[in-house]
């Protein structure tokens, strides 16, 4: 269409526009022949303006313009050409061209009589760009009429398929007929560039028929899937922002509607599980599932009422940005940052991981703020999924619901299926994603062993009897409660000055500057316990 537009457009467009065009009547009858609930509403926002733009005026007019100006029977052939009956010029010199052909055909006849061979037998006629109309014989037929070759004949060419010569008859001919090729090729240009411009002025009927059409594709894919998907969908009921509800009860997500899922119940912010559990895949369902809503679309849920999101803020995946000299955690803050900035409290938030790109305790400290600072500040609905399984902590303190990812035995594709269960705080991390791999049995008892051992600090064999005490004592020292909120309170001031950084507007070098300046004023900071929470090290700013 840009194209057309610019009115550099070819045949081949027109054409397809054509074939769209001529296609709209039995759009037009289908919509016509509903007469359901909402045929009403139907025809006002589609048949109605399709039959305005259809009619005589409009898209019937370009229609009766290609059929008089393009040659639709050389379609079938690939060819794309003006027709010769649709300009005089261009007819007369088709008649022109034609008259040739045919000249030279009685004369290919008359020298194959002469020369007593038999016609495209023994004298074949070819025509080339080199040569152009040219008479050729076989080797073989070449000692016959060696006499009246060298005579009355020029000889163009000798080579192993045979013998090319001419005449000043068919010399005279073929440069004729070459002239009015050359000829009716420019008056072709000229017509389609004129059949162009004149299709370029119903751009804007194309660009409306596109839209509606758009629309009501997209519209009909919705009810398609909504009535032949294996599970039912359901109606969503879409309620003000203000009521700030976001209810579905036995939620899929569409792209594993085939794969065995046991559906979810539950209101949450904090999702953990192993590997593969299914934690991105329950919270991405939930996006979706507000975007099909809020576009119009059933939802693959029993039940489904939503109240209308001004956005949906994600921040999934891992990656880094080399070119610029932003590492994967720094990619991690600005995604944060930018989450921070523009969410408020009718915006639904998607957090897949957070703080991978550090070490766990800095990760942990950074994750444990912004959760916080989205549950007291921003108050918008929350997915958050870690593997910090820490964090379930907040749910105690705060209003934060813990959904812990419980595993599902015998389910295949590698796919470990989860479901919600709020009555159970226990936390299950289970190493099913290795052994479905195939690891070897020794590694995965020995990963759990370790695990183990950090987890307690006080596995057997570890550490000795007389030191467990002295660990148990610091440990419990590292986690005391004071040091917990001065940390908190730390590394919150500390992400609040980073998202109010005017990242859009500074420039590479300044903003690395700004974080490094963050960075060493977080280090020289005589409070301790921060340094559990904000992941200074991580922070590369060269």
């Amino acid at each position: 269409m840009h194209n057309l537009e610019k009115k550099r457009a070819g045949l081949q467009h027109i054409v397809k526009l054509y074939q769209s065009s001529i296609r709209l009547p039995y759009i037009k009858s289908a919509l016509e022949r509903y007469d359901g609930e909402f045929s009403s509403l139907i025809k006002e926002r589609y048949w109605d303006p399709l039959e305005l733009w259809t009619d005589d005026s409009h898209l019937n007019k370009f229609v009766a313009l290609v059929e008089a100006a393009v040659d639709l029977d050389q379609l079938e052939n690939g060819e794309y050409m003006i027709s010769s009956t649709y300009d005089p010029a261009l007819s007369a010199l088709k008649d022109e061209q034609e008259s040739l052909e045919h000249r030279i055909h009685n004369l290919h006849k008359e020298t194959a009589k002469d020369l007593d061979l038999a016609l495209d037998k023994a004298l074949k006629l070819d025509k080339g760009t080199q040569f152009g109309h040219v008479f050729r014989i076989t080797k073989k037929e070449e000692p016959k009429i060696r006499k009246k070759l060298t005579t009355q004949f020029i000889v163009l060419e000798t080579r192993k398929d045979g013998v090319k010569f001419t005449n000043t008859k068919l010399k005279k001919l073929g440069d004729q007929y070459q002239r009015i090729v050359e000829e009716y090729k420019n008056c072709q240009k000229e017509l389609v560039d004129r059949v162009v411009q004149t299709t370029a002025t119903f751009s804007e009927v194309f660009w409306s028929v596109a839209g509606l059409l758009s629309e009501l594709d997209v519209l009909l894919s919705f009810a398609d899937l909504a009535s032949s998907c294996p599970t039912a969908y359901t109606r969503p009921i879409i309620t003000p922002s203000d009521e700030g509800d976001i209810i579905l009860e036995g939620s899929r997500h569409p792209c594993v509607e085939a794969q065995d899922w046991v559906r979810g119940k539950s209101w949450f912010q904090i999702i953990t599980g192993p590997n593969m559990g299914g934690k991105s895949t329950f919270i991405r369902q939930v996006g979706v599932n507000i975007l099909m809503a809020q576009v119009g679309s059933f939802v693959p849920c029993d039940k489904a009422s939503i109240s209308i999101r001004d956005c949906v803020f994600a921040r999934v995946g891992a990656g880094d940005c080399q070119l610029r000299g932003v590492s994967t955690f720094m990619q991690e803050m600005l995604e944060t940052a930018s989450i921070l900035k523009g969410a408020t409290d009718k915006s639904l938030i998607i957090i897949d991981e957070l703080g991978r790109g550090t070490s766990t305790y800095d990760g942990f400290g950074l994750a444990w703020a912004i959760c916080e600072h989205l549950v007291e500040v921003i108050k918008a609905p929350t997915l958050f999924a870690t593997h910090f399984h820490e964090l379930t902590a907040l749910a105690h303190e705060n209003s934060v619901q813990e959904a812990n990812m419980k595993q599902i035995v015998g389910v295949a594709n590698y796919h470990v299926s989860a479901h919600i269960d709020s009555s159970s705080h226990k936390l299950t991390m289970l190493y099913k994603v290795a052994e479905f791999a195939n690891f070897p049995e020794s590694v995965v008892s020995l990963a759990r062993e370790k695990a183990a051992e950090l987890e307690d600090f006080s596995a057997t064999g570890v550490i000795p009897n007389d030191a467990r005490e002295e660990v148990g004592s610091k440990r419990k020292r590292e986690y005391d409660s004071d040091d917990m909120s001065r940390g908190a309170a730390r590394a919150h001031e500390f992400l609040k000055e980073f998202s109010n950084l005017p990242l859009e507007t500074m420039d590479l070098k300044e903003a690395l500057q700004k974080v490094s300046k963050m960075k060493d004023d977080l280090q020289k900071d005589s409070c301790s316990a921060p340094h559990n929470f904000v992941p200074v090290s991580s922070l590369k700013c060269n």
